[in-house]
Order: structure tokens, then C-alpha cells, then sequence
């Protein structure tokens, strides 16, 4: 019921941006487009091994870690087939490993769905949620847990993503795995930011500070995955990066300052992950009113990334530039390259 509840809603809420933003969205391609046709008009799929399901599941993970967006989207259909096509052609242990498979899919469409800021991403999160309860991993329960509460966030209820966060990392730390650990620590990171943007300053300090020691905890256990996390690790460096956004959204950027400093780009391991330390400078020097730093921070998201500065947030970020009081060299070329008029 809840699930239900939360999916009418977010389709309710995104119902309202899309009229506005219709004519931006016929100008620009949306890589998150195809899903649509994955979610209500799939592509007749036949069903495969888990072995090769996985191995497609590892390289569309890779595409989205290198911020390969429109490349995910054109991928993506065909995988949710053949994932919901293997699930159902299997029973017993099988079918619980393919739920798991389905469900790291949908989290995959979800985190694309967000990028473009689209309503896409509240049914795709829906469909990896109930995939993840379904395989009975509590990994998976956790990594589709939190892209449901970005999407919850991003349509006004930072409250309500907060507690469920807090509920499915509570739960990952009463088990022994160490990647349970790892993935709650991720969750904790995520719970700060989102209580952050909902302006709950001691909410987001205290998640902030319970994610730094559980990502110390999971550094004292020795924990080396055989395959990174799905999308987040859950290391020092990626806490630092949080602490960031944390204070951005809290109004004290100038805080943010001394962990921006401290985290080598280098050190980050992904791509997408490079791409949203830049974009998260980019962000705090533009709320400190330092155009030529943020204009700094785009272009090194550019560089990583190309893909990342042409998503609405960044593009909208590249408008304020563009049109703000001071001139800065390049900005205009820049704002050319993005699709920023």
C-alpha cells in the first residue's frame, strides 16, 4: 500500500513539471526515454543464463560508472527484457538470484531517470523495489531502497525518504555481512543529504556523522568486495564528497570548503563519481557567490564527463553564468557546447 501510495504520488507531483518543461525536452534527447517503452511496452525478449544476465547487468553498471548516459538508455530496454524474460522462465534459488538481477536493472533505470530529472524514475524505482524484496537480498533491498528515496526527495518528501533510509540501514547493520556495512554506510550518506535539502541541520549532521563511523567500521573490518558496490562506495574519500552537498544544501557552503580541498578527484573511483565531485564544487562556489571557481568546476565536469553538464540541474547552473552580473571568459562558448541558449 505504501509503495502504492508513494508511486500516485511522485507521478502526481512530476505530472505538474512536465508541462513546463515540454519544450525543453522535445530540444534535448533524453537518454532516460526508452524506459518508458521498457515499463509499459517491452521489447519481446527471450530468457538467458544467469551467468550471461549478469555479465549484461556488469557492463550496463559499467556504462553508467563512466557516465556513458545515452549509451545506458539505448542498452537498458533490451536488458530489462531478457532480466524479467530469465526471471520468469526460473523457479527456486534461480528465480530469487534473477529478482536480484531484475531489481539492480530497475535501480540502473532509476539512476538514469534521475539524472534527466524525469517522473520515469518513480515507476522504475517501484519495479526495483518490489524486484528487491522479492530475491530476499537485503544488498539489493538496500540499493533499490535508495534510489526510491532520491526520487522521494526530489518530489518533496525529504521526510519520508529520510525514514525509510534510516530504516533500511538499521537493518543492514544488524547483519554480519560486510558488504551489508558497506551498503547501510551509503545509505546514512544519503539520508544526511536528503535531510540536508530538507533543511534539518542536526538531522543531516548526526546521519553525516553515523555514515562516517560506519564507513570506518567497514575500513577496520578489511572489507574488500569482489566487485565494487553498485553505485556508491562506500569509503572516506565518498564521505568527504557528501559532506559537500551537505553543507551546500544547509546553507554553509564555506564548510564545505575544507573537504572539497582535501579530496583528490583521482581518488574517487568512478567516472560518475568524479563527474559529481565537480559538479557538487561547482555548486558550493556558485552559493558562495565565486563565479569564475564554479565556471572552474564545470568545465573540469566537462572534461570528465561530457554527458554530466548537459543534464537540467548543471544546464540550469550554466544559465545562472551566463547571465550573472560578473563576465567570465568562456562561459558563453561553454554554455554553446551545452545546449544553454
Amino acid at each position: 500500500m505504501l509503495r502504492r501510495q508513494l508511486l500516485v504520488a511522485g507521478m502526481a507531483a512530476a505530472g505538474a513539471s512536465m508541462l513546463s518543461s515540454a519544450s525543453a525536452a522535445a530540444a534535448r534527447p533524453d537518454a532516460s526515454a526508452r524506459i518508458v517503452g521498457a515499463l509499459y511496452e517491452p521489447e519481446p525478449s527471450e530468457p538467458t543464463s544467469l551467468q550471461q544476465l549478469k555479465a549484461s547487468l556488469t557492463s550496463a553498471r559499467a556504462q553508467f560508472t563512466a557516465a556513458r548516459y545515452r549509451q545506458l538508455g539505448d542498452f537498458l530496454p533490451g536488458l530489462l527484457g531478457s532480466a524479467q524474460a530469465t526471471r520468469e522462465a526460473l523457479s527456486g534459488r534461480s528465480r530469487q538470484e534473477a529478482h536480484g538481477c531484475v531489481a539492480r536493472a530497475w535501480v540502473l533505470a532509476t539512476e538514469l531517470a534521475l539524472k534527466a530529472h524525469s517522473d520515469v524514475a518513480w515507476p522504475a524505482a517501484d519495479r526495483a523495489l518490489a524486484a528487491a524484496q522479492a530475491s530476499g537480498d537485503p544488498v539489493v533491498h538496500g540499493e533499490a531502497a535508495r534510489v526510491l528515496a532520491i526520487t522521494m526527495r526530489r518530489s518533496g518528501r525529504p521526510a519520508a525518504a529520510v525514514d525509510l533510509l534510516r530504516r533500511t540501514a538499521d537493518s543492514l547493520s544488524q547483519d554480519r555481512n560486510d558488504v551489508s556495512w558497506a551498503v547501510a554506510a551509503t545509505l546514512l550518506m544519503t539520508s544526511a543529504y536528503t535531510a540536508a535539502c530538507g533543511q534539518r541541520r542536526s538531522d543531516a549532521l548526526d546521519l553525516m556523522s553515523g555514515a562516517a563511523d560506519a564507513v570506518c567500521r567497514v575500513i577496520s573490518a578489511r572489507f574488500r568486495p569482489s566487485t565494487p558496490l553498485f553505485t556508491v562506495d562506500a569509503t572516506s574519500t565518498q564521505v568527504d564528497l557528501y559532506w559537500i552537498g551537505v553543507h551546500t544544501a544547509l546553507g554553509t557552503p564555506d564548510e564545505g570548503v575544507p573537504y572539497a580541498a582535501r579530496i583528490a578527484p583521482g581518488q574517487l573511483p568512478t567516472t560518475e563519481r568524479r563527474a559529481r565531485y565537480g559538479t557538487d564544487c561547482a555548486r558550493m562556489w556558485h552559493h558562495l557567490g565565486d563565479h569564475r571557481k564554479t565556471f572552474a568546476s564545470l568545465r573540469f565536469t566537462e572534461q570528465v564527463a561530457s554527458e554530466e553538464v548537459r543534464r537540467p540541474a548543471l544546464r540550469a547552473l550554466t544559465a545562472d553564468l551566463l547571465y550573472a552580473p560578473v563576465t567570465v571568459a568562456g562561459v558563453r562558448e561553454f554554455a554553446a557546447r551545452t545546449g544553454v541558449s
